[in-house]
C-alpha cells in the first residue's frame, strides 16, 4: 500500500498522519488577516518573533490607543486546538480577542507556536515561553533596556506590571505550564505575571473523573491522543498534563498572583479544571486568588462560536474574563 495514503495515526477530528509522515488536517487552517475590525475598531498586525523557529505572533490594540502614551495590560494567549490545530491567525480567536481587547482595554499577543505531531510537545511550552519573555522584554521599564527586537506596539503601551497569560483548552494548559517556568525562571527585567486565566483548559489524569464517565476506554483513547502529541515522553500522571499529581508544595512555583479558571458543563474536561482550582487552594501557592466560572449548559469552549455577539452566555464568561483583568 502507498504509505503515503496508510493512515499511520487518526486524530479525528483534527487531522491524520499517514506512514510517510505527511499530515491531512481536517480542521482550524483557515486564516484572516490582520487589520482594523470593523465591529469593534481594535487593531491588529502579524509580527515574527522567532525567524529561527517560525514563532509569530498577533498584537491587537484597542481603538484609540495607537499614537497615545496610554499604557494598558499585557494579555499573552495561547490559542486552543489539542496541540496540533488552528493558530494565531485564525477567525474564532481573532474574533474573540477584538471582542476581549476592545471589552477589557489591553493590548493582546495571541502566539503561533509550533504543532504537533511536526513539532510535538514540549515544542509548544518553548514557544509559549519564548514569546511570553519577548513580550516582556518589549515593555519599556524603567531601569531596563530591552534588545533590538523590541515590538513597537508594546513598548509604547504595554505595562510590563500588569502581564496576563491566557489561553483556551490546550492553550490553558500551555498558560499553566508556562506560569509554572516562569515562577522558577523569572521573566525579562523581573517582570511578574499578574493573572493567568485558563479557559475550559485541557488536563487529564490516569484515573477517570466524574465528568469524563466510566468508559475505560475514555482513558485509553486519552492517553493514545497525549502520547501521539508528545511521542509518548510523557504519561497521564505528568505534571504537564496533569497538574494535580504535583505535590501541594510544587505550586509554590506557579509564577502568577491571581488565577481564575473557567469550566463549561457540558464539557469532560470540567471536574478537571474545578480539581485544578480545589488543589491550587490548598496548596503552597502563595497567589491572593483562585476563581472558578462555570457555565452550565454548554460545551466545550463554546465561546469562540459565540464571541461575536451570539450568546447570553458568552457575554457573562466573557464579562467574567474582563473583570478579572480590570481588577484593583
Amino acid at each position: 500500500m502507498d504509505p503515503d495514503a496508510e493512515v499511520d495515526f487518526d486524530f479525528s477530528p483534527f487531522l491524520i498522519r499517514y506512514k510517510s509522515g505527511r499530515v491531512r488536517r481536517l480542521m482550524g487552517t483557515s486564516r484572516v488577516g490582520a487589520g482594523t475590525d470593523a465591529a469593534t475598531g481594535v487593531t491588529s498586525k502579524d509580527v515574527v518573533v522567532d525567524a529561527g523557529t517560525g514563532l509569530a505572533a498577533r498584537l491587537f490594540v484597542p481603538k484609540g490607543v495607537l499614537g497615545t502614551s496610554a499604557k494598558l495590560a499585557v494579555f499573552v494567549y495561547f490559542h486552543g486546538g489539542a496541540f496540533a490545530v488552528h493558530s494565531a491567525f485564525s477567525a474564532a480567536h481573532s474574533r474573540f480577542l477584538n471582542a476581549l481587547v476592545s471589552a477589557a482595554g489591553v493590548v493582546a499577543v495571541s502566539v503561533d507556536y509550533r504543532l504537533a505531531p511536526e513539532h510535538q510537545v514540549p515544542a509548544a511550552y518553548d514557544d509559549a515561553w519564548a514569546a511570553l519573555g519577548w513580550a516582556a522584554a518589549s515593555c519599556a521599564r524603567e531601569g531596563f533596556v530591552p534588545g533590538p527586537a523590541q515590538e513597537p506596539w508594546l513598548a509604547e503601551h504595554g505595562d510590563a506590571a500588569r502581564l496576563f497569560v491566557a489561553g483556551d483548552s490546550a492553550g490553558g494548559n500551555i498558560a499553566h505550564n508556562v506560569a509554572m517556568r516562569a515562577g522558577g525562571s523569572g521573566l525579562p527585567g523581573g517582570a511578574r505575571i499578574e493573572g493567568m486565566v485558563l479557559l475550559h483548559p485541557y488536563f487529564r489524569g490516569k484515573e477517570l473523573v466524574p465528568s469524563e464517565g466510566t468508559d475505560p476506554k475514555f482513558l485509553q483513547r486519552a492517553e493514545r491522543t497525549w502520547g501521539f502529541v508528545c511521542a509518548g515522553r510523557y504519561g497521564l500522571d505528568h505534571p504537564f498534563v496533569d497538574p494535580t499529581a504535583m505535590p501541594a508544595a510544587e505550586w509554590a512555583a506557579l509564577g502568577c498572583r491571581r488565577a481564575l479558571v473557567t469550566v463549561a458543563g457540558c464539557d469532560t474536561l470540567r471536574d478537571r479544571g474545578r480539581r485544578y482550582v480545589e488543589a491550587l487552594r490548598g496548596s503552597a501557592w502563595e497567589g491572593e486568588e483562585a476563581v472558578l466560572y462555570e457555565t452550565e449548559g454548554e460545551g466545550h469552549v463554546y465561546f469562540l462560536d459565540k464571541s461575536g455577539g451570539g450568546g447570553d452566555k458568552a457575554a457573562k464568561e466573557m464579562a467574567a474574563v474582563v473583570s478579572f483583568i480590570n481588577q484593583n
